[in-house]
C-alpha cells in the first residue's frame, strides 16, 4: 500500500433535532458572539431563527447574516465577512446547503487571518487558525460539512477552489430534520451530487486511498438506496437519516481522494448558466463515466452491486457498463432537465466551455482515470445538449 494522508473533521454529531443542542456545542468552544451565516431561504424557512434561539438559550449573542447567493460571488464573501468584522463574531455557524456552508468556512479563516479572499485560491494557502467553527448542512449533497475545501465565483465569472486544513470545522452537526423539507428537485440534484462525489473519490487517478475507497462504498449504498425514496416523499425520515449519512461519508471521500472531469465539466455550467451545482453534475456525468469506461472498468464494477445488489454479471465490463447505466437512469429519472439545451445552453457556447475545462481545470482532469483533450471535452458536452 503506497502512502497517503487522509484528514477529517475532529467530531461529527448525528442526531435528529440536534439543532436544539446548537448552543450547548459552540459554548464548549467558547464562542460568545456566534455569526449565523446563511441565505435568504433558511430565514423564510424559519432554521435561522430556530439555530439563533439555540444559541440564545445557551447565553450567547447571535447574529443572522444571510447575504449568500448560490455559488458564492467573491462580492457576497466579503460582504459577509465585514458583517462579520462590524459583529465582533468570535464564532461561526454555517447553516444551510454547500453555498452557506463554503462561506461560513471563509467568513471564520479570514476573520482571523486578515487575508482577501483571492490570497486563498489554490491549496494551503491560508495563514494561522480560525474561529470555533460549527457546519450544519441542510442539504443532503456537497458534503461541504466534513471537507476542507471551498469554492467561490471569482469576478471573472470562473469557479475557484480554495483547499486548506483550518477550513475543516470543529464539529459537523447533522439533523436530517431540517433536511425534510428539501424540494424534489434540490433533493434529486444534491443527492446526485454526492453520487459523483463517492464515484469520482472511488477512480481518483491521484489520491485514491483505501479508507476513501471504504466511505464511498458506503456512502453510494445509502444514496444509490434512498435517493428515489426522497424525492417520491420528502417526509421519509429513514431515508432523509440515510440520504445526509451518505453525502457525510462521500464528502469526507472525495476531499482526501479528489474529484475529476465530471466535476471539471460541471464547472463551467454554473459559473456561466447558473445551473445548481448538483444538476450540473447530473447533467454530464453519463458522457464522463461512458467516457472513462476504457480505463476506469474494473472499477466501476467494484462499485456496481452498490447500485445493482444482487445482479449478477459475467464480466467485468458487463457490470461496469451496467453501473454507467444505472446512473444515467436514475438521473433521468427524479425530475431534473436532462439536456443542456433546456438550460440555455446552444452549440456555440461549447468552444468556449470545453476550452475553459481544458485551459482552467487542469487539476481536476489530472485525478481522472483517463486523458482527454478538447475534442473530447466538446464531444462529450455535445453528447448532453
Amino acid at each position: 500500500m503506497g502512502g497517503f494522508t487522509f484528514l477529517s473533521v475532529p467530531r461529527i454529531v448525528v442526531e435528529t433535532g440536534g439543532l436544539d443542542r446548537l448552543g450547548t456545542l459552540m459554548a464548549g468552544l467558547g464562542a460568545k458572539r456566534v455569526a449565523i451565516v446563511c441565505d435568504r431561504g433558511i430565514v423564510e424557512g424559519g432554521l435561522a431563527a430556530r439555530a439563533r434561539s439555540a444559541l440564545t438559550a445557551a447565553g450567547l449573542t447571535a447574529r443572522v447574516l444571510d447575504g449568500v447567493q448560490a455559488d458564492p460571488p467573491v462580492a457576497t464573501v466579503r460582504a459577509t465577512l465585514a458583517a462579520a468584522r462590524d459583529f465582533a463574531a468570535d464564532g461561526v455557524v454555517g447553516l444551510g446547503g454547500g453555498s452557506s456552508l463554503d462561506t461560513a468556512k471563509l467568513v471564520a479563516l479570514l476573520l482571523r487571518s486578515g487575508q482577501a479572499v483571492e490570497e486563498l485560491y489554490g491549496q494551503d494557502k491560508a495563514q494561522g487558525p480560525r474561529l470555533p467553527l460549527i457546519q450544519v448542512p441542510t442539504t443532503a449533497g456537497t458534503g461541504s460539512e466534513v471537507t476542507w475545501a471551498s469554492v467561490v465565483t471569482s469576478e471573472r465569472n470562473e469557479k475557484q477552489a480554495i483547499y486548506a486544513p483550518q477550513l475543516l470545522p470543529d464539529i459537523a452537526l447533522l439533523d436530517a430534520g431540517l433536511t425534510l423539507g428539501m424540494p424534489p428537485r434540490v433533493t434529486a440534484a444534491t443527492g446526485l451530487d454526492a453520487m459523483v462525489h463517492a464515484v469520482e473519490a472511488y477512480t481518483s487517478r491521484t489520491r485514491k486511498n483505501p479508507v476513501s475507497d471504504a466511505l464511498a462504498v458506503k456512502a453510494l449504498a445509502l444514496l444509490g438506496g434512498n435517493l428515489r425514496r426522497v424525492v417520491a416523499d420528502g417526509t421519509d425520515l429513514p431515508a432523509r437519516e440515510a440520504m445526509l449519512e451518505g453525502a457525510m461519508l462521500a464528502g469526507m471521500a472525495f476531499v482526501n481522494a479528489s474529484v475529476a472531469a465530471v466535476h471539471a465539466l460541471s464547472y463551467p455550467l454554473g459559473a456561466r448558466f447558473h445551473v445548481p451545482h448538483g444538476h450540473s453534475n447530473a447533467l454530464v456525468m453519463g458522457p464522463v463515466f461512458r467516457f472513462n469506461l476504457p480505463a476506469a472498468a474494473e472499477a466501476y464494477a467494484e462499485l456496481a452491486p452498490c447500485l445493482l445488489p444482487g445482479r449478477r454479471f459475467a464480466s467485468a465490463q458487463e457490470a461496469a457498463e451496467a453501473f454507467v447505466a444505472a446512473l444515467e437512469e436514475l438521473a433521468g429519472s427524479v425530475g431534473l432537465e436532462t439536456r443542456m439545451s433546456q438550460l440555455g445552453v446552444t452549440e456555440a457556447d461549447l468552444p468556449g466551455m470545453a476550452e475553459e475545462v481544458v485551459g482552467g481545470l487542469q487539476r481536476l482532469l489530472a485525478n481522472n482515470p483517463r486523458d482527454m483533450v478538447r475534442e473530447d471535452v466538446v464531444a462529450m458536452y455535445r453528447a448532453v445538449l
